[in-house]
């Protein structure tokens, strides 16, 4: 299936301490308590090693995605940025968002952008909506045996960075901000993950949302630089869609205060060299 959108995708979550009842036994109704019983149960279940819920004991609470349109020339894909928007606010269950996210992926039938989406993003967003029952019919469609969502090594259908650079465990999974410290791109700059919840429980659903679209941004500029090493997009198209972001920023950063701070940020790491001179 040809597909002519490119989505670029990430998640922000926070523990589910609804589920600590019948996980761990622990009733009591204080939010510091259960997750502290979420923690001590991950340090059980592996030796120690972890205190990170797994997959189907998070609660999305933000959805930002970046739609680029892929046009086929002469060999080359180009891409030509749509939008970058988030979903989610502090008056939005997780089943809308869930709803949202769904409806419109099945609507768009796009090619899937992530960074460890395979590992994280896309299992917590199948179990959270299989908690609420919402159905995503396309992600399992697998007509095609070996193109389709589910298939690991079809990037055309799915890249998930993080596997496809590691050449799918055969070197180390190298995380995003060492990939963009090696790049000269931006990288994360205020936020990480780790501050997610402190910035929930703070009320700060908006952090959440711009810090989520800089992940965005960042993974599809490695996405952007991996498709010109493997010849899929000419040194004129990646300059192009890179022209199409700074022109986005430059127009939305007034707006959107972390996408003028994004830019700042990378111009300090590429030296304010963005293009690629033949």
């Amino acid at each position: 299936m040809p597909m002519n959108t490119l989505f670029v995708f990430d998640i922000e979550t926070i523990p589910d301490t609804d589920v600590v009842p019948a996980l761990t036994g622990e009733t009591d109704p204080d939010v510091d308590i259960r997750r502290a019983a979420l923690e001590a149960y991950h340090l059980e279940v592996t030796s120690g090693r972890n205190t990170f819920p797994r997959q189907p004991f998070h609660r999305v609470v933000a959805i930002s995605f970046l739609e680029a349109e892929i046009e086929f020339e002469d060999g080359f894909e180009n891409y030509y940025l749509r939008e970058l928007r988030t979903g989610g606010t502090a008056d939005m269950n997780e089943k809308r968002l869930l709803q949202g996210f769904f409806q419109h992926f099945q609507r768009i039938k796009p090619r899937l952008v992530s960074f460890n989406g395979r590992g994280f993003d896309l299992p917590v967003l199948k179990y959270r909506a299989m908690v609420h029952g919402v159905q995503a019919p396309l992600l399992h469609d697998v007509t095609n045996k070996w193109e389709n969502y589910s298939s690991r090594y079809a990037p055309n259908w799915h890249c998930d960075l993080a596997e496809v650079l590691s050449d799918y465990g055969a070197s180390a999974r190298v995380k995003m901000n060492e990939i963009c410290a090696a790049f000269g791109l931006p990288g994360k700059i205020d936020v990480s993950g780790g501050d997610v919840t402190d910035l929930y429980d703070a009320g700060h659903i908006d952090a959440i949302r711009d810090y989520c679209e800089t992940d965005v941004l960042n993974t599809y500029l490695i996405y952007l630089r991996h498709q010109l090493h493997a010849g899929r997009t000419s040194r004129a198209g990646y300059n192009r869609a890179i022209a199409d972001i700074i022109t986005l920023i430059e127009q939305e950063g007034e707006a959107r205060p972390h996408l003028r701070q994004f830019m700042d940020a990378w111009g300090i790491a590429a030296n304010n060299t963005f293009l690629f001179e033949d």
